[in-house]
């Protein structure tokens, strides 16, 4: 489980997940999560700033998307909020701009309104803050 950890960040619940599959019995698992803790192969806050840092530059992901994410793996709040907090609001913005103007690109559609509606879903659906998006497509349309 040590050299599992060290490949790449992991939340608690994918360590218990992968135990589970392997068929170990609770009070094992309970031993070898205090192990990982304790020995810093498993921190939350550190996978959580990890993986906001991951989604918003590789993925482009919006923070609604993020946090959503972070929330499923059982993440806490305090921890969601830090993680947050690694993603610059220029470069932010800045990727929302790029990620608009590429996709607007890529629409075929001429009808404006058809337009907009794809690009507000598509924008939407990557987890970005729909007053962000609206107002990036009233500048863009």
């Amino acid at each position: 489980m040590e050299r599992f950890c060290a490949y790449q960040e992991r939340c608690h619940q994918e360590v218990v997940q992968k135990l589970r599959e392997i068929h170990m019995i609770p009070e094992a698992i309970d031993h070898i999560m205090a192990h990982l803790i304790k020995e810093n192969y498993l921190n939350e806050e550190r996978f959580a700033k990890s993986f906001a840092r991951g989604k918003f530059t590789i993925k482009k992901w919006g923070k609604k998307r993020i946090v959503s994410e972070l929330q499923e793996r059982r993440i806490s709040r305090f921890n969601i909020k830090s993680a947050l907090k690694e993603i610059d609001e220029a470069d932010y913005l800045n990727t929302l701009d790029e990620l608009s103007k590429k996709r607007l690109s890529q629409i075929d559609e001429t009808h404006p309104q058809k337009r907009k509606r794809k690009l507000a879903d598509y924008l939407l659906y990557r987890g970005w803050e729909s007053d962000l998006v609206y107002a990036k497509i009233k500048e863009l349309i």
